[in-house]
């Protein structure tokens, strides 16, 4: 069966277009969709999937439109992006790492995040607002630790996890001795955050993160053939003009903020940015990143989960990241048995 079909437009360019992949990618926005919907209808006031479009449509009546607008959709949208970023931000690690495994969750961004968030709850006593950039920084500086560390004369794929497993161990310990030395009051509060929750989200939440991936997104896009074609091997890749280092020095900082953005914004999710890009591949059956169907992966993830926790516990009684956490773990241990098998690790 042919997948891959060539637009060609009257001013000469031509497109070429993997009808698969975007057959994948409608269907993951629309499950996406769908499953939004109906997340927003789930609560202690529960309202119909029709109520729930036609209040988005503006025809509600006022206790819908203020729980809809108000306290559901924001963390609807919240869940949506932080899922896409995180599935994006695994493609891209996973594409420069060249390893499945090579995720935020692995190399230890998420664990620095946490450890930026719980310096400012423990020694601070730091607002929402202060804990967000706590983490955002936290995100940050581990996400160039673990560049610098691994650079020597350019950065290589399984240099890079090894020492993103080195310094996630160094920081996971920082974390525990952070919990310990605070009070109880301060370590409920943050171990909450640490699970990964959307709950109490807002649209202070929101616009970050969609401005964030406004910029973020199309620049990594624009850069996919260049990533492609760095799995070709830097000789080959500098050989056709790819300037191989900048182009994985500008998406590693695009991964990072990614990661540690929606880090920020919703905790520690796990393992949505390790399992979406494996899962999207697996559908796709395309070779490459497959950025654009990680990305909508993620957000389908995410919401689904958040919908599953719901449900299955009723509103607010389970954090996602327990869930995906969960849901990934099964996952993380078939992947490793599936590399072992295969003789990769």
């Amino acid at each position: 069966m042919k997948t891959n079909r060539v637009i060609r437009t009257p001013g000469g360019l031509s497109l070429r277009l993997d009808v698969r992949a975007v057959t994948v990618v409608v269907l993951l926005l629309l499950g996406a969709l769908a499953a939004s919907v109906v997340l927003i209808g789930t609560g202690d006031f529960p309202i119909s999937a029709s109520d729930v479009v036609r209040t988005l449509l503006g025809n509600g009546n006022a206790g819908q439109e203020f729980i809809v607008n108000e306290l559901r959709l924001p963390r609807v949208l919240v869940g949506l992006l932080v899922g896409a970023s995180l599935g994006l931000g695994g493609a891209l690690f996973q594409a420069v790492t060249r390893n499945p495994l090579g995720s935020p969750d692995v190399l230890g961004l998420g664990q620095g995040a946490t450890a930026g968030a719980l310096v400012m709850i423990v020694l601070f006593s730091g607002s929402t607002a202060q804990v967000t950039v706590g983490a955002l920084v936290g995100g940050l500086v581990t996400g160039l630790a673990i560049y610098r560390l691994a650079w020597k004369q350019g950065v290589h794929g399984y240099r890079l996890v090894l020492v993103g497993i080195g310094v996630s161990a160094i920081v996971t310990a920082i974390n525990g001795y952070l919990l310990t030395v605070s009070d109880i009051v301060d370590a409920a509060r943050a171990v909450v955050w640490m699970t990964g929750s959307l709950g109490g989200r807002d649209w202070d939440q929101v616009w970050p993160l969609l401005g964030l991936c406004a910029v973020l997104v199309p620049l990594v896009l624009a850069h996919a053939r260049g990533l492609r074609m760095t799995e070709m091997g830097d000789d080959v890749s500098n050989a056709l003009g790819v300037r191989v280092e900048r182009v994985r020095a500008l998406l590693m900082v695009a991964a990072v903020l990614l990661t540690a953005t929606a880090t920020a914004a919703a905790g520690p999710v796990s393992f949505v940015a390790l399992t979406a890009p494996q899962l999207a591949r697996r559908l796709t059956r395309s070779p490459g990143p497959n950025l654009l169907p990680s990305l909508c992966m993620g957000a389908a993830l995410l919401v689904t989960a958040d919908l599953a926790s719901q449900r299955a516990f009723g509103a607010d009684q389970l954090p996602v990241g327990v869930v995906t956490g969960v849901l990934g773990g099964v996952y993380l241990l078939w992947l490793l048995v599936t590399e072992r098998r295969a003789g990769r690790i």
